[in-house]
């Protein structure tokens, strides 16, 4: 029997800030509201009509609140969890709850944060300045002897992985290739070219490997963007979803997952919670790996995606990096990931999950708009958003008609 919840609501419109990179001199509210507003543009959906507010990241502790009285809204139901950058994914998942449930018929789903820029106004990063409770077993048991920062949590699971499973530094340099190859076909990625940025453009592994070393095993370029970014989708009941203005994207399922917060308390460095939400999901749509024609997996670092490709079912334990070899992932290859050019090499603000989003609804609607061979031709996708140390994680299947 079908599930209920199965294409239940539909994405019908995405947007983003106007500008995003590096030193936009805009506050996250501007980020927020920008795609907020570009989003509704691009879906007809007229802001005075939002019922159901999904907000998360850098616009302050009463932030779904002050958003709304920022836009002059009084949405009928509120939603602020914070699990990191699978946060957005998570929403699109009580999105589907709210409306399934009849207590909203649309959603907008935000984000704003000015992940770069922060660091010229008195903070070192989207990293820092927290002040933890010494008794808090992380103060305990990691931070004492030098773990802080995600590079450094990600790093100690990269390099047990890479012990367990003679997996190499080169075999996951080519994840941030292929994401630099969608890039240089996005005029709107950070790294497209050398105008966009002093170090745009092509790169091979061995600029990888070359890269400066950050905490091993990861270096420079196995690591994501920080930049400063906002971004929104809108989501409506499926009863809705054609009076709007694209071609519905249908959510064939959801689901999410969390394993822990401390790096200490991971029961296994190289399994993330992403096997349990991508089997939600994969239940709820009544589909497979083997249906997927293409990926949007979180790439925080080179190492996340190559270890969420395995969670998903989208490759064999100890092989997800192959997916990114002989031009398997890359521009024309049978099943694109990360098209357009990944956190590694697009944005990357602190959160990346809204940007999953947004790439993915672009694709399957036909509107990647970039050089050629940018667009696919995919009609099937799955999201995989992580959040924290490896600690949450969110997927979707998403679908078109076309």
């Amino acid at each position: 029997m079908t599930n209920k919840l199965r294409r239940s609501a539909a994405i019908v419109g995405v947007g983003e800030s106007d500008t995003f990179g590096f030193d936009t001199n805009k506050d996250s509210l501007t980020l927020h509201t920008e795609g907020i507003i570009n989003a509704a543009n691009d879906a007809g959906l007229n802001i005075d009509d939002i019922e159901g507010f999904f907000v998360t990241g850098g616009a302050g502790r009463f932030q779904t609140i002050a958003l709304a009285e920022y836009l002059g809204i009084k949405p009928k139901y509120i939603d602020s969890t914070y699990v990191g950058g699978a946060g957005f994914i998570f929403f699109v998942n009580h999105a589907i709850a709210a409306i399934s449930s009849g207590m909203i018929k649309n959603a907008v789903i935000s984000h704003g944060e000015v992940g770069h820029s922060i660091r010229a106004r008195g903070n070192k990063g989207t990293g820092g300045g927290f002040n933890y409770d010494p008794w808090d077993p992380s103060m305990q048991f990691e931070q004492i002897y030098g773990l802080w920062g995600a590079p450094t949590y990600y790093a100690h699971a990269m390099n047990r992985y890479m012990h367990e499973f003679g997996v190499t530094k080169k075999d996951f340099a080519e994840i941030a290739v292929v994401a630099r190859e969608w890039a240089t076909l996005n005029p709107k990625a950070v790294m497209h070219s050398k105008e966009t940025h002093p170090f745009g453009g092509p790169i091979d592994v061995d600029t990888v490997l070359n890269s400066r070393p950050i905490a091993w095993p990861l270096n420079l370029l196995d690591c994501c963007l920080v930049t400063d970014h906002g971004g929104a989708v809108v989501i409506v009941s499926k009863e809705q979803a054609s009076e709007y203005k694209n071609e519905p994207v249908w959510i064939e399922g959801s689901g999410e997952a969390i394993s822990h917060i401390n790096m200490s308390q991971m029961e296994d460095m190289t399994i993330t919670s992403a096997h349990l939400s991508s089997q939600r999901a994969y239940e709820i749509a009544g589909m497979g790996p083997k249906d997927m024609e293409m990926a949007m997996l979180y790439d925080s670092f080179t190492y996340t995606a190559g270890v969420t490709a395995e969670m998903v079912g989208l490759a064999p334990r100890g092989e997800g990096t192959n997916l990114w070899k002989n031009g398997l992932a890359s521009p024309g290859g049978k099943f694109p990931i990360n098209t357009n050019g990944g956190g590694l090499s697009y944005s990357h603000s602190g959160m990346y999950g809204m940007l999953l989003l947004i790439e993915a609804q672009r694709q399957l609607a036909g509107k990647a708009i970039g050089l050629d061979g940018r667009q696919t031709t995919a009609k099937s996708a799955i999201v995989n958003g992580t959040g924290g140390p490896l600690a949450s994680t969110g997927t979707i299947i998403l679908t078109v008609d076309r």
